[in-house]
């Protein structure tokens, strides 16, 4: 497997895949192994997640500069996903013990019965994670596994290998055990093989197409299984929003990451009496982006992690264009090597366009003129996706009324493209199935078990 850079199509290195045999070996070390690890005091699991957090801090800059050579995020952004790593960790530090504490429901002494709840951890888990946030989305799943006592198979994406194996040097220095947290290198045929053994969950973090052959693989098996899948985000605009913040903070939404993030803003609805002003202030802000060296501190848009997302941007734009969409900045390829793609934004758009149907993934938007609230509403629920929504305007009650009526797991008043760790995040339809971070997504990587206590 070759790792390139994607800003110049440069190697960085050739990393030996595993295979179906390498993957089975290191699963039958890790059902070995948990056990013993789930029977260490749950003070020593943190103490362990700790140490982890610390070296992370001490590395930060390195890791950054790691992440940003195979996946172009430029380094800035790198390092700001690793200086909000911590407060994630934290978050699972805090709370873990108490989410997973046991719990007495009925304790009925004259009768001598009481009915008691345990969380047991699942036993092994699959892990195959993302590349465009691999802290993020990686620790969302094995830091509370890990803490809940469970042996982790983790694959991170081939486009962020090297940072996947970084983790896992850090994790085992830390005082997790190698055979604990084991991680696997290999594309699509290595995914294939872990999701092929006898695991006790699965959590995956990717497109609809492979979450859904990944459904399809462990249905009959009856495993836990969580999804977390692709987007079509969107954001509403109301006519008494201030215009030019609506612009810079959807325009953030819509291209940090090069629109490479999970919860991107995918596509705006803006009211009538607003549009002419918001596209104006959207197109200046986002000509006012710089797009350059991924290794410069300055440089905002780097280039996309996966050369195939240039010709799916392509097709939308071109299909937008021959519907009658106005091109208002951007809209190819940069003639330089590497996965460049321009800050693209379209006006007078449509649900005919694949751009307003499909998960683009990459710095492209569409923004369509909508007459109120019931347009609006109507168009945010045309999509078989829902994972994010927001809505700008000033009257918090309107914002509340038009929000309730979105099929969305997470929903936003005046801000876009944020997750909280406090806050579980899901999501409806094509976006996925199960729950990742808050004390919901901790008690995920556990089973309850229902105790019935009768004394005689």
């Amino acid at each position: 497997m070759k790792i390139l850079n994607p800003a110049d199509g440069s190697l960085i290195r050739e990393l030996a895949d595993d295979d179906a045999q390498a993957v089975a070996a290191k699963y039958a070390r890790a059902r070995a192994a948990q056990p013993a690890w789930a029977a260490v005091p749950m003070e020593g699991r943190i103490a362990a997640i700790d140490t982890f957090k610390k070296i992370i801090e001490k590395k930060k800059n390195t890791l950054a500069e790691t992440l940003t050579r195979e996946t172009g995020k430029p380094v800035a952004q790198a390092r700001n996903e690793l200086n909000a790593l911590a407060g994630r960790i934290d978050f699972f530090l805090q709370k873990t013990q108490a989410a997973l504490a046991p719990e007495t429901v009925l304790d009925d002494a004259p009768g001598k019965l009481a009915e008691r709840i345990t969380h047991e951890p699942l036993g092994v888990v699959a892990n195959i994670s993302a590349w465009n946030y691999p802290y993020f989305v990686g620790s969302n799943v094995f830091v509370p596994a890990l803490l809940a006592g469970n042996a982790v198979l983790y694959k991170p994406s081939e486009f962020a290998s090297l940072t996947g194996l970084a983790i896992g040097e850090m994790l085992h220095a830390a005082g997790v055990p190698a055979d604990v947290f084991c991680v696997l290198t290999g594309a699509g045929a290595t995914g294939a093989a872990l999701v092929d053994q006898a695991v006790d969950g699965v959590f995956f973090t990717g497109s609809y197409a492979t979450g859904a052959r990944i459904a399809a693989a462990c249905a009959p098996r009856m495993v836990k299984l969580q999804l977390e899948l692709g987007g079509k985000d969107p954001s509403y605009v109301c006519e008494d929003a201030d215009v030019k913040t609506a612009a810079e903070s959807l325009a953030d939404g819509a291209m940090y990451n090069a629109g490479q993030s999970c919860c991107s803003v995918e596509r705006i609805y803006v009211h009538e009496r607003s549009y002419d002003s918001f596209i104006a202030a959207f197109a200046a802000t986002v000509k006012g982006f710089r797009a350059g060296d991924p290794m410069d501190e300055a440089t905002y848009l780097g280039p996309l992690a996966r050369s195939p997302q240039l010709a799916t941007l392509e097709r939308q734009v071109a299909d937008a264009v021959a519907k009658g969409a106005k091109l208002l900045t951007g809209g190819k390829r940069v003639a330089r090597p590497g996965n460049w793609f321009e800050a693209t934004v379209l006006s007078n758009v449509d649900h005919r366009m694949e751009l307003m149907r499909e998960e683009s993934f990459g710095p492209v938007i569409g923004i369509q003129k909508v007459a109120g609230d019931e347009e609006a509403t109507r168009l945010m629920n045309d999509t078989e996706y829902g994972l994010t929504a927001g809505v700008y305007t000033p009257d918090e009650a309107r914002a509340r009324r038009i929000l309730a009526q979105v099929r969305s797991g997470s929903v936003y008043w005046n801000c876009c493209d944020r997750v909280s760790p406090r806050l579980p995040w899901s999501g409806v339809g094509h976006s996925g199935v199960g729950v990742t971070l808050s004390t919901y997504g901790i008690q995920a990587f556990t089973r309850p078990k229902a105790w019935h206590l009768r004394a005689v």
